[in-house]
């Protein structure tokens, strides 16, 4: 076992000299975000102009690295050049020439393309200082965004499976899982379970067949961070596998990821043959007799396969729905074996904690949260994107430093934490520390890490409502109170909003959601009052304002809108009287007109269609 064929030092000392041998590197983000907005196209362009790199006076060479998501997604395509020294924001193949010409050949910056903090108006030349990113502890993500994501070169020269070299020839898996136990990293799926324990739990299942599974499923609206991770830096996965198989004595994986993620698929499978080919992974890995053979698992995008029993059902290939526990997967999972699952942000964690110690990973974060997160931070923020901080930031930090304060110059009203399953917290909630335990006796969850910020203009029930509707569609339907009870919610809250409700109502929704928290038979149905139960904690008072008053404090619901005409500024041109759609305005040319409220659909056509601004909402 300890005798590797495979001298790691040396694989990586030819790795960076390869790199070396690159010349100027130019990075183009080639992650899903930055695609949808053009990259492989400025990718190109880039490559047609490196044929003249001939006449550059400080590099005879020119490399396009086509790299994972920066993170800094709405700023898209972003282009780094790090000898360079500069970031390049929202690129497109019209502006690669210019790029070229006045910055690589001549040192000059173009500075239209830099990025602009909203808070000082100035520009911006490199990533280490915007706030943005200066702001970030990136460990899980640390290379995404800063190598070629397909290359297993550029990877192990960045100490690419160095840790599942040094695990192997120490042959002590029992001294692994001790590792990952003393580092205190909890697993990033959502629920935050000792991810040691688990290994520890599955370890003591001796004799026989074993597996390790990744869920690379998130489901969360707005969640990419797994995507990122498998898309940009793929080959640290593949190693946090690979080192978990050796600690619990795997020697067969699957990564389940949800075929919606066709570019985090498509890099996978090519690390895992690049990885087989230089014999990381496979049969005999690096000369010895462990093994470790992994396979692709494409979900159908099912919320619900994201919880473990569920999971393991579809790869098994029946329908994804969760399984009563015990038996947890540690002692009968896939296919009836000790299978231990990880998401994938918990699995890149495993190489750094190995290869830096537990004590380095331990030392960021709170007492009992350690490490970092990685969070999809979107919504009314300057700065949305994918970032990583340690555990214990406080959402006024990542807000307001990280997201760049709210947008518009609005009011921060609240923010959703840990998408459908999680909970809506408030300014009081600004200088909370991000951690597991903070967040739970504040109502809500980290969640896989979705962080939806919004502002003043809000309606917190429509919140409730929308993410009751995810839910509700996303029950399997095997246990009644979840199929049920969060259709019978769905219907309440859909009365809120159109202004059906009475206050009875409100108190059957809050009756049916704890029953819903109390009786589901897995993590979906046992959450999914979250959103409405912290919405009803904290702002009870727009429940309240939606059915005693039928208005809605955030002028968002349409049946609460009133559509009126202001009579000391009509002039009674009839011009509102003729747009309208169902005849609500009445009225004689030259005198005021007025909507009846009764036939009126607040389409708002009259409101845009008045020439003296004499229409209104109230």
């Amino acid at each position: 076992m300890t005798n590797l064929s495979i001298d790691i030092v040396e694989e990586q000392n030819k790795a960076q000299q390869h790199i070396k041998e690159q010349g100027l590197r130019v990075l183009v983000c080639a992650g899903t975000g930055c695609v949808a907005n053009g990259s492989l196209k400025v990718i190109e362009k880039f490559k047609e102009l490196g044929a003249s790199v001939s006449t550059l006076t400080d590099y005879d060479k020119m490399t396009i690295v086509p790299t994972g998501c920066h993170g800094f997604c709405e700023q898209g395509v972003l282009v780094i050049i790090p000898d360079k020294h500069v970031t390049y924001v929202k690129v497109h193949v019209e502006d690669v020439e210019e790029i070229f010409e006045s910055h690589v050949k001549n040192d000059k910056p173009v500075e239209r393309l830099l990025y602009t903090d909203p808070k000082s108006g100035e520009r911006v030349h490199k990533n280490d200082d915007i706030n943005f990113y200066a702001k970030q502890t990136r460990t899980a993500l640390a290379n995404c965004g800063k190598i070629n994501a397909e290359s297993i070169e550029e990877a192990i020269a960045v100490h690419g499976y160095e840790a599942l070299a040094n695990v192997i020839k120490e042959n002590n898996p029992d001294k692994v899982i001790q590792e990952v136990l003393d580092s205190g990293l909890r697993g990033r799926g959502g629920a935050g379970f000792p991810t040691g324990l688990k290994w520890k739990f599955t370890a003591a299942n001796k004799g026989g067949k074993s597996y390790v599974v990744c869920n690379g499923d998130e489901g969360d609206p707005g969640a990419f961070m797994d995507r990122s991770v498998m898309e940009g830096d793929p080959h640290k996965l593949l190693e946090g596998m690979a080192i978990a198989a050796f600690a619990i004595g795997a020697d067969e994986g699957y990564i389940y990821v949800r075929a919606e993620y066709p570019l985090a698929i498509k890099r996978l499978r090519k690390a895992i043959a690049d990885a087989e080919e230089k014999h990381f992974l496979g049969k005999n890995i690096m000369g010895t007799d462990f093994s470790f053979t992994l396979h692709i698992k494409e979900g159908a995008g099912a919320f619900v396969c994201g919880e473990e029993s569920a999971l393991i059902a579809s790869i098994e290939g029946e329908r994804g729905m969760p399984r009563p526990k015990p038996p947890f997967p540690a002692n009968k999972g896939l296919f009836g074996r000790p299978t231990l699952i990880n998401n994938v942000e918990t699995l890149a964690n495993i190489p750094l904690i190995i290869r830096k110690g537990a004590s380095w990973f331990s030392s960021m974060g709170t007492e009992t949260s350690k490490g970092t997160k990685t969070f999809a931070l979107t919504g009314e923020v300057n700065n949305t994107g994918l970032i990583e901080v340690p555990m214990g930031t406080t959402l006024r930090e990542i807000i307001f430093d990280i997201g760049g304060g709210i947008r518009g110059g609005k009011k921060f009203k609240a923010v959703q934490i840990g998408g459908p399953s999680g909970g809506c917290l408030t300014e009081q909630h600004l200088d909370l520390p991000m951690d597991y335990e903070s967040l739970t006796k504040a109502g809500a969850m980290v969640g896989s890490g979705g962080l939806v910020v919004m502002a003043e203009d809000t309606c917190m029930v429509e919140v409730a409502r929308f993410f009751m509707n995810f839910t509700k569609n996303e029950s399997c339907g095997k246990c009644v109170p979840c199929r049920e009870g969060t259709k019978n919610m769905l219907h309440i809250l859909e009365k809120i909003v159109a202004g059906k409700a009475t206050m009875e109502d409100l108190d059957v929704l809050e009756e049916i959601a704890h029953t819903i928290k109390d009786g589901s038979l897995c993590g979906l149905g046992k959450t999914a009052p979250n959103p409405v139960l912290s919405t009803l904690k904290y702002f009870r008072d727009e429940y309240v304002a939606h059915i005693r008053d039928h208005k809605c404090p955030a002028g968002v619901c349409t049946a609460m809108k009133k559509i009126v005409i202001h009579e000391d500024l009509c002039k009674g041109c009839t011009k509102c009287a003729r747009t309208c759609p169902v005849g609500a305005i009445e009225g004689t040319v030259k005198n005021p007109h007025k909507i009846d409220q009764t036939k009126c659909i607040k389409c708002e056509a009259c409101l845009n269609a008045c020439p003296f601004k004499a229409i209104g909402k109230e």
